[in-house]
């Protein structure tokens, strides 16, 4: 065993270190899946997902490519480590995910 030293980027959490404080950020990993699905213009919003919104899974066109979608969804599973603000609306879509149909 070796010991490398602190931690600095570990499974997509960014972790800086003080004398009294440990900060968590995952600003690298959002960045790189905003690149990698071609959102990178995408613009924020303040909510997501409300809690009323209807998702059926019969509703909507088939998927050429279902795997995208899933990517894409597992991808923001792990983001909700530290963005519980979008947890509600990850966790609604992976619902879905075993679906071919785009809602």
């Amino acid at each position: 065993m070796k010991d490398l030293g602190d931690i600095h980027y570990f499974l997509g959490l960014q972790i800086a270190r003080d004398e009294t404080t440990l900060t968590m950020t995952q600003t690298r990993y959002l960045v790189s899946l905003l690149q990698k699905f071609g959102l990178a213009g995408a613009k924020p919003i303040a909510t997501p997902l409300t809690s009323r919104t209807l998702l059926i899974a019969t509703d909507g066109a088939l998927l050429s490519d279902p795997t995208f979608y899933r990517q894409l969804v597992g991808s923001l599973q792990n983001l909700t480590l530290t963005r519980p603000d979008i947890s509600y609306s990850v966790h609604r879509v992976c619902q879905y995910m075993h679906c071919n149909v785009l809602n």
